[in-house]
């Protein structure tokens, strides 16, 4: 019997505590028996979750694609509001644009005879990678990265062939480093799916955990951002606190002498404030975490116990931005544009092309007819188009896309006629932004999937079941506290729901 009204209290309005407010609040009965508060550090809802909009048509500035629709709780809730379907134009609302025109640096247009073969030993590796049964390579033994394993892979597929250094007329190219550049683009193409800046640093033997649902991925047509709305509108007014930023939280260690606190924790807020709770669930993303745990204020009070800080140490959290261009007017559609850069000889680089393009691996109109492109960045190039003026990145992509598609060999279907021009750009700043300080997690070489079930362990950690003040003080949702679902907008509905359920539980309102 429970003799007191316990307070929960989430930080961060996402996707991760949007769905714990929304399970906690309406279970049959749990509105009169448990007090909910979320409190939000910005000055919206959805955390990493911001649909926008750029010259006309809808986009997303964070999360994009429902990664396959069997299974998703994110397609069901989108299906239930009907948000699948627009008539205003939205970010990829086409799924699948014209078969890509890849052009290597020079302008130098490549049939699908040099590229397919490199797409496939790509797609091969990766789907090996993943633990696709259908997918066989020699033992990936010793191999401590997807880089290092993507590597290998290209090494052994050259060491099958003849003539790699057969030169093709192509401004000092020859069919390897073609084949090299390709290949990166490809690598570059990964990054941007995992956040991880540098391949090297992301692990292989935790690849194949990671789940994907079945089915195509798709867009949301009325945007990302009706899912969390949805999660939201059923809570009453006030219970979500916008600009209620968290500075640190206090918790009681499970060592027994403090049997008689009312309520365990207590939140401090930036502006001096403060709040008492049964059970903080923090939703914060792994970025925070990390910042928190190397400062020196801290967040948390006492420090997180040592298993907790090395999970979060471990575990990578990379930078992945995106950038929408508006192509100026009177001019014909704009191709699905794959670009493939040099490799391995500084010396053969284009001096125009700026050193944070070439790691970039395309720029495509975001459905087939829209004169709005974009292109993604991770890592270092992620960080650097943040700090870039909207001219400077104008002034690149105009210079090297021009000098991509007017000297290509086929004059690009008739898009070389003049040189290219950008009228306006939108640019997503994740990693400078205080409240994520990054985009997704991932798991690093040195770090597993172990490491994402330390993230999901309650505090204090006890087995003793007598103090019932003291248990679930602290818990933990978020992408990066899921193991077969880190990095998406799905993994952080179920870490919300897991963490409702456990406090439900942990209240006998529920059977689990």
């Amino acid at each position: 019997m429970v003799t007191k009204k316990p307070k929960v209290v989430i930080i961060g309005a996402g996707m991760a505590g949007l769905t714990a407010a929304n399970k906690l609040y309406t279970s049959a009965g749990c509105k009169e028996f448990i007090e909910v508060c979320v409190v939000e550090g910005g000055d919206r809802i959805g955390g990493r979750i911001i649909t926008s909009e750029f010259v006309g048509s809808r986009i997303e500035m964070g999360a994009t694609w429902i990664h396959g629709i069997g299974g998703s709780p994110v397609y069901k809730i989108a299906q239930e509001i009907n948000s699948l379907h627009s008539d205003k134009p939205w970010e990829c609302m086409n799924e699948f644009l014209d078969e890509p025109l890849t052009i290597a640096e020079g302008g130098y247009h490549l049939n699908s005879s040099l590229v397919d073969p490199i797409c496939n030993l790509f797609k091969k590796l990766m789907d090996f990678a993943q633990g696709k049964p259908h997918v066989q390579f020699p033992s990936s033994n010793g191999n401590l990265s997807i880089g290092s394993f993507l590597r290998k892979g290209l090494d052994a597929y050259w060491g099958s062939i003849k003539e790699q250094e057969e030169t093709l007329g192509f401004d000092n190219w020859t069919r390897k480093s073609l084949e090299e550049g390709i290949f990166a683009m490809l690598e570059n193409t990964q990054r941007t799916y995992t956040s991880a800046g540098d391949l090297e640093t992301l692990d292989f033997n935790a690849e194949s955990e990671y789940r994907m649902f079945p089915g195509k991925e798709i867009t949301i047509a009325k945007g990302y951002s009706t899912i969390v709305e949805s999660l939201a509108s059923v809570l009453p007014d006030g219970m979500i606190q916008l600009g209620r930023k968290v500075t640190k939280i206090e918790w009681q260690p499970d060592d027994g002498e403090n049997c008689d606190v009312i309520k365990p924790v207590k939140i401090h807020f930036c502006d001096g404030s403060i709040m008492y709770a049964d059970h903080v669930i923090v939703t914060v993303s792994l970025g925070v975490l990390k910042q928190g745990i190397h400062n020196n204020t801290g967040m948390f009070s006492p420090p997180l116990p040592r298993f907790k800080t090395e999970a979060i140490s471990r575990l990578g959290f990379g930078v992945v931005n995106k950038l929408f261009l508006q192509l100026s007017p009177n001019r014909d559609e704009f191709p699905n544009l794959q670009m493939v850069f040099h490799q391995s000889d500084s010396k053969l680089r284009h001096r125009r092309i700026p050193w944070w393009m070439r790691r970039t691996a395309s720029l495509c109109p975001i459905y087939g007819t829209s004169n709005v492109l974009l292109s993604w960045f991770a890592g270092k190039e992620a960080l650097e188009v943040e700090s870039l003026s909207d001219e400077e990145i104008i002034d690149g992509f105009s210079k090297v896309i021009s000098d991509l598609l007017e000297n290509s060999k086929n004059k690009c279907n008739g898009h070389a006629d003049s040189a290219i021009k950008f009228d306006k750009v939108l640019k997503t700043k994740w990693a400078t932004d205080p409240l994520f300080l990054g985009s997704y997690s991932y798991v690093a070489v040195g770090s597993s999937g172990d490491d994402l079930d330390s993230m999901a362990e309650p505090l204090p950690k006890t087995n003793n079941h007598d103090l019932n003040s003291l248990q679930l003080q602290i818990l933990f949702a978020g992408e990066a506290t899921h193991r077969t679902h880190y990095s998406t907008t799905h993994g952080a509905y179920f870490s919300g729901l897991r963490e409702a359920n456990r406090l439900l539980q942990h209240y006998k309102y529920i059977d689990i």
